[in-house]
């Protein structure tokens, strides 16, 4: 059976980084290493959309967020936690680690945290020196308006940090035009890599912190990768072999567009929502993203077995929910290197497993839904 993932992480990669990696290893502190950091930093910073430096960590999404609570916060200082969801409880884990003092504006899973609710904590907490918020919740499909978020936070003398893991690459972004102070993302999800690699960025505003604070960390010391980014080099081993292969993911990305990249995801992901609306099922998120669809597991139906069956019969790969929600949500991946017809294909296979186990839909519908709505929206 043809395996097909289409998890929300990681996410499927494209040939020509494939081939990247299947290339001898080199040594990290050559010319040619230091050049392409040089390139793959050039290129982060337009997915990011700032004129900051973005610099490359060999770790996961999580030491990224580790990152930026490490060198923003003193132990017992306010932070503001926006969470919805189980990626937002990752930030708690964090700052609980770094011993903040955290206030959480906390909204129930498929739910979103609105600028106004950030706006009345803020008025609450005038001490709080961060928010830390997530653009894409992968565990329920959300978005976050971060562009609303940072308005609001600009008022302020806080920091917004943002978990940009799912989001960056495949919901717009825009780190300098909405005020975003922090922004962390990783390879594995829609800049089309596996896992192994982070990136963050900081504002001006974000630097006067991290200059004011103690040093908490050693090998997510940011003003370490600051020194040395301006030799194109970073201060630890990195995974260079890594760094290699995001070039060829980003130059695909450069050479769509972001803000087509944007537009694509938007249109799949409206054209995904109506074939499961169609379908006669219901989406989790009340605010969805277009990195990912969420849909509710109806009444009568084995969650997690329909995904099981799924990928044995099938060959796709759907995530199930995480902790508390597994066996009631399934969640279908649509970033990086995906297509309509890759998702038209997932739709598709959901209505014969599910047809197959006596659930009453009408097999062809969720497709054509899909099509009509994709269509539409050329």
């Amino acid at each position: 059976m043809k395996p097909r993932l289409f998890t929300p992480g990681p996410t499927p990669v494209p040939e020509e980084t494939l081939l990247e990696l299947a290339k001898p290893v080199t040594y990290h502190r050559s010319s040619e290493a230091k050049a392409i950091l040089g390139e793959v930093t050039e290129d982060l910073k337009y997915v990011f959309q700032t004129a900051q430096p973005v610099f490359t960590l060999t770790c996961s999404g999580t030491g990224g967020m580790e990152a930026a609570v490490s060198n923003t916060l003193a132990a017992g200082e306010k932070a503001i936690l926006c969470t919805a969801g189980r990626w937002g409880e990752r930030w708690r884990g964090v700052l609980k680690a770094f011993a903040a003092n955290i206030v959480a504006v906390e909204v129930p899973y498929g739910q979103a945290v609105t600028p106004e609710m950030l706006e009345n904590a803020l008025k609450a907490n005038p001490d709080a020196k961060v928010v830390f918020s997530t653009l894409s919740e992968t565990s329920t499909g959300v978005g976050h308006d971060l562009e609303g978020y940072g308005k609001v936070v600009a008022k302020t003398d806080a920091l917004l940090a943002v978990d940009g893991i799912s989001g960056v690459g495949a919901m717009e972004c825009r780190m300098d035009a909405w005020g975003l102070d922090i922004v962390v993302t990783g390879s594995q999800k829609a800049l089309m890599m596996p896992p192994g690699l982070a990136f963050i960025s900081l504002s001006e505003k974000a630097w006067k912190k991290v200059n004011a604070t103690p040093v908490r960390s050693f090998y997510l010391d940011v003003r370490r990768y600051k020194k040395s980014l301006a030799e194109s080099d970073t201060p630890f081993t990195p995974g260079n072999t890594l760094i290699k292969a995001q070039r060829a993911s980003l130059k695909r990305v450069r050479a769509e567009g972001i803000e087509n990249l944007w537009a694509r995801h938007n249109r799949i992901a409206a054209a995904c929502r109506a074939g499961v609306q169609a379908m006669g099922l219901k989406l989790f998120a009340e605010r969805p993203n277009s990195a990912l669809t969420v849909i509710k597991v109806p009444e009568g139906v084995d969650g997690s077995g329909t995904l099981k069956a799924l990928e044995k019969k099938y060959g796709y790969k759907w995530a199930d929910g995480q902790d508390a929600m597994k066996g009631q949500i399934w969640r279908l991946s649509h970033m990086g290197y995906t297509d309509a017809f890759d998702v038209l294909g997932a739709l598709s296979a959901l209505e014969l497993v599910l047809s197959e186990a006596g659930f009453k839909l009408e097999v062809g519908a969720g497709v054509a839904a899909f099509q009509k709505t994709y269509a539409a929206g050329k």
